[in-house]
């Protein structure tokens, strides 16, 4: 007797339940950002007067247009993020760039052109992932006032390239081993020379780790605090450094609704990342993770 193709009561009520549990736990994640934009679109004499919790009667961009541009608050005249995320913006772009090639670079080196003492180099250069961002404050204040770069965008560029090398390197080289040397062995034999092999048959296979490596330098990068609150001035201050001014600027009225769109604003380039690019981020993570 032929068995039904029907699933089962029991699978079908599995499946409900943990859409269900999925669902709660979704929601409960996602509750902070949802009254986040409600109080945004909300006007002051309502959010004093209404419930914390509660639908806009009246959507409206004051907010939105507050927390972007410079306007005055009263006796208060509040700057707003518009120059900060535009600093952002040249700041993240060449950190990226820059991190992520001298990370493909150091791990094509580390996996296919080793050399007397590269294990020992490696093994160094991992340290930089386990130094905490306070323990270099000092030493790359110094060293920024040395080369001249103190209060400046290069200045930023330069700390994130340097503390975020160790990163993309130690991503590259664990994808890059798992590579078929066979590949390169074959193309050396064939007289292709260093750079020929790296860009020609590394780095067309290296799409998956390069989109890892971007996403997650990008995220580090945009969401810092502490290095763009010690390394800059305020014509190079970042856009997190900006939200935090705004919102603990401590004279006048309160204006929630503005800080909370302020820190939409702020954190929409990283939400809008891993919207868009959460999956290929998932799979790069596992791509050659198992060799063969």
């Amino acid at each position: 007797m032929a068995k039904s193709k029907n699933p089962s009561y029991a699978s079908i009520n599995g499946r409900a339940v943990l859409y269900a549990v999925l669902i709660i736990v979704a929601a409960y994640y996602l509750l902070p950002l949802i009254l986040m934009i409600m109080t945004s679109f909300r006007s002051m004499d309502e959010i004093r007067m209404g419930q914390l919790i509660e639908w806009p009667k009246s959507f409206s961009l004051d907010a939105w247009s507050m927390a972007w541009s410079e306007v005055q608050i009263g006796a208060r005249e509040d700057r707003g993020l518009r120059p900060y995320f535009i600093n952002s913006i040249l700041m993240v772009i060449p950190s990226v760039a820059i991190s992520t090639t001298l990370g493909a670079l150091n791990g094509y080196v580390l996996s296919f052109w080793k050399f007397r003492g590269s294990e020992l180099f490696f093994g160094a250069l991992l340290i930089g992932c386990f130094l905490p961002f306070q323990a270099i404050l000092l030493p790359q204040s110094q060293l920024l006032g040395w080369l001249g770069l103190s209060g400046s965008l290069p200045g930023l560029i330069l700390t994130h390239v340097v503390y975020g090398v160790s990163f993309t390197t130690l991503f590259f080289r664990n994808y890059y081993v798992n590579l078929p040397h066979e590949l390169v062995k074959a193309a050396k034999l064939d007289g292709a020379g260093f750079w020929v092999i790296f860009f020609r048959i590394i780095l067309p296979l290296s799409a998956p780790i390069l989109v890892v490596t971007v996403i997650w330098q990008f995220t580090q990068i945009w969401n810092d605090f502490l290095f763009g609150v010690v390394f800059s001035d305020p014509s190079s201050q970042p856009v997190t450094v900006g939200l935090n001014n705004m919102v603990n600027s401590s004279t006048g009225e309160k204006q929630y609704n503005v800080d909370m769109a302020g820190a939409i604003i702020a954190a929409l380039p990283t939400i809008v990342v891993y919207v868009v690019a959460g999956k290929y981020f998932v799979r790069g993570l596992t791509a050659g993770s198992v060799k063969g």
